[in-house]
């Protein structure tokens, strides 16, 4: 990225530079804010290729699917690359065309792609295959050498999660809950929800500690405010007592 932006006059590329910095800090937390950020550094640097693609992720995380895609593409056509052939073709699947997404899957630019890429297009496919209600046919493209395979890697843990929900929506639970189980010792940073997938097929029912200390807190306040009450009471009658005396 620095590279492209050495294209640009020196302000003008610290100001690119400095939005970009801000969407790739916000993209996970604060989306929105994000694309704002890219809006303002496409308005800036329109032709450089790293632009187009920030300007492109940060509308697929908005959901802006169409935008997405096209600002994919424009960064394509600039880098010549094919690392956002597996994104693009998720676009499609967020745009409703599940078809166009399996297509893709099935071009000579997917054997282009590196090891993670290849894996990421064929999460992809299997998303399009659900998207379409094939869910024996989403298993079955999940299943690869690297589903297989016993090492960890980047991909790992989202590869085993798609194919464990895969199975538990086919209906296979005693399977879906092997995979869970899998997906979740190679998941050392919580990316999936693995282990609460798994404890629900186990039939744990978690409870939220806060939850129970606010109606701890209203209970504890609830007793108080009876307890008010009733000292009120009593002095009401000691009053009354004063009274019949006088």
């Amino acid at each position: 990225m620095r590279q492209e932006l050495m294209s640009l006059p020196k302000g003008l590329a610290e100001d690119v530079a400095r939005n970009l910095v801000m969407v790739a800090n916000l993209i996970d937390e604060d989306p929105e804010q994000a694309y704002a950020y890219s809006r303002i550094a496409l308005r800036l640097a329109s032709r450089v290729a790293a632009v187009r693609e920030a300007a492109g992720f940060a509308a697929y995380a908005t959901q802006k699917y169409s935008e997405a895609l096209a600002e994919f593409r424009a960064a394509r056509r600039m880098t010549g690359g094919v690392e956002l052939w597996p994104v693009m073709a998720d676009c499609e699947r967020g745009m409703g065309r599940p078809e166009r997404a399996l297509a893709m899957a099935g071009e000579p630019e997917v054997q282009k792609l590196d090891k993670a890429g290849q894996v990421e297009m064929r999460l992809v496919a299997a998303g399009a295959r659900r998207d379409m209600g094939q869910l024996d046919a989403a298993i079955v493209t999940l299943q690869s050498p690297e589903l297989a395979s016993t090492a960890v890697q980047p991909w790992t843990a989202r590869l085993r999660y798609a194919y464990a929900d895969a199975l538990l929506a086919a209906g296979r639970e005693d399977e879906a809950r092997e995979w869970f189980a899998k997906t979740a010792e190679s998941d050392k940073d919580g990316a999936t929800d693995a282990s609460d997938r798994l404890a629900e097929l186990d039939g744990v029912e978690f409870v939220d500690a806060i939850d129970e200390l606010d109606e701890s807190d209203e209970t504890e306040e609830s007793d108080e405010s009876v307890a008010a009450v009733a000292v009120d009471e009593d002095d009401e009658d000691d009053d009354e007592d004063l009274d019949d005396r006088a």
